[in-house]
């Protein structure tokens, strides 16, 4: 049995109460409670006993939401009542934290409330993007067709940024290799020749000099090195909890060289996706605007997106109010007066994101092609000085041993 932290509705004195009760899963906590004469409004599982790692195997993915957006839509599709549409996603999920989320969301709609008021009790699952075209498919009868956009969206969210991920992860690996080499080189190698150069008296070469002395500090000083680490990776974590840290943060995607127009055209993208979609589904133009802000996951874009509100609030069409900003790339405007003079800006964003998208997986793909010769590049100068600096010196010495016998 497990434990569920409640808060419900008295049907009778219509208090709102909190309590705990416990159950098999949330569904059946919820029928417990409807059956004591109280509206659930809100169910969760007590996690103040759980460690760390099963708080950690309790997180929903990308691919849980996806999967259950997917799931959902082509229930609703295919005619099935709502309650019945959830029941067979519960029993289709693997993932049991979104089963459990599935659950909650099914008592409250068997309850009587509204799917858009039931998803909203989990935010860190449903984004206010989610929430806004669910009740536009509620208020229109479309529910369907809002639940396959946002299917697709997430799908093509989730695509790009793991092309992305990819295309940086392979350099990082690389890198730490080189850097692993060179401390196996300076803490194991260089020592040696050190030792060898002083038992026949000669002095160090520059190069392995600078290395033999690098070599030293660390073994000196190791402990103050793990600590000054330790200390600089702390604070750079809080640093970039705090405001400042965040906007430092989104404009270092947005400025960082080689891989800023890989961002902008993300961002862009995103943007005129997440915003053809809200429109698509009769989102107005000013909600539009405030959602798609808050959906970037960039500070410095929310920015000026919700600026471009303002703008618009004013009576400026979204063509004029989009231009002349740091980050969107022209073609969004572009496009944008395009659908106001046709009455289709919902189809101009959805081509324009298009575009950027198509161009994004191009430069993801040249990105990957350059970047691999690029580190080999890297690589060679590194070894080149770790020759120079452990294998010369060696092979000089091996010479005057020759010359004198």
């Amino acid at each position: 049995m497990k434990r569920f932290i409640y808060k419900a509705r008295d049907s009778k004195t219509g208090e709102m109460t909190k309590g705990v009760i416990q159950a098999e899963n949330e569904r059946t906590a919820g029928k417990l409670l409807i059956e004591q004469g109280m509206t659930p409004d809100r169910i969760d599982e007590d996690m103040s006993g759980v460690g760390l790692f099963q708080r950690f195997q309790n997180k929903i993915t990308m691919k849980d939401r996806i999967v259950f957006t997917r799931q959902f839509a082509t229930l609703i599709g295919a005619g099935l009542p709502l309650s019945n549409s959830l029941r067979t996603v519960i029993e289709q999920t693997e993932s049991k934290p979104m089963q459990r989320i599935v659950e909650s969301i099914l008592v409250d709609v068997e309850a009587g409330k509204a799917l858009t008021q039931a998803c909203e009790k989990y935010p860190e699952v449903f984004n206010k993007v989610y929430i806004a075209l669910l009740r536009a498919g509620e208020a229109s009868g479309s529910l369907d067709s809002s639940l396959k956009r946002l299917a697709e969206q997430q799908e093509k969210d989730n695509a790009m940024i793991s092309k992305i991920r990819s295309a940086l992860v392979y350099p990082a690996i690389i890198l730490m290799v080189i850097i692993a080499v060179l401390i196996f080189m300076v803490l194991m190698i260089v020592p040696q020749v050190q030792s060898l150069y002083k038992d026949i008296g000669k002095p160090l070469p520059w190069a392995t000099g600078a290395l033999v002395s690098l070599a030293n500090f660390l073994v000196a000083s190791w402990w103050l090195v793990t600590i000054l680490l330790g200390v600089a990776i702390y604070f750079l974590f809080q640093f970039r909890k705090t405001t400042t840290g965040i906007e430092w943060a989104a404009l270092a995607k947005l400025n960082v060289p080689i891989f800023k127009t890989m961002f902008w055209r993300l961002y862009n993208s995103r943007f005129a996706r997440t915003a053809s979609n809200l429109m698509s589904a009769g989102v107005s133009i000013q909600d539009t605007l405030q959602i798609s802000a808050e959906a970037m996951n960039n500070v410095v874009l929310e920015k000026e997106i919700k600026e471009v509100s303002e703008k618009v609030k004013q009576g400026k069409t979204l063509s004029s109010s989009l231009k002349n900003l740091s980050y969107i790339l022209p073609l969004v405007p572009q496009m944008a007066s395009i659908g106001e003079e046709s009455g289709k800006i919902d189809e101009m964003l959805a081509k324009a994101a298009q575009v950027y998208e198509d161009e994004l997986e191009e430069q993801i793909r040249t990105i990957s092609t350059l970047i691999e010769p690029v580190l080999m590049v890297i690589m060679a100068v590194m070894v080149g000085f770790i020759i120079v600096a452990v294998l010369f010196p060696i092979y000089a010495i091996v010479n005057d041993v020759q010359g004198s016998l």
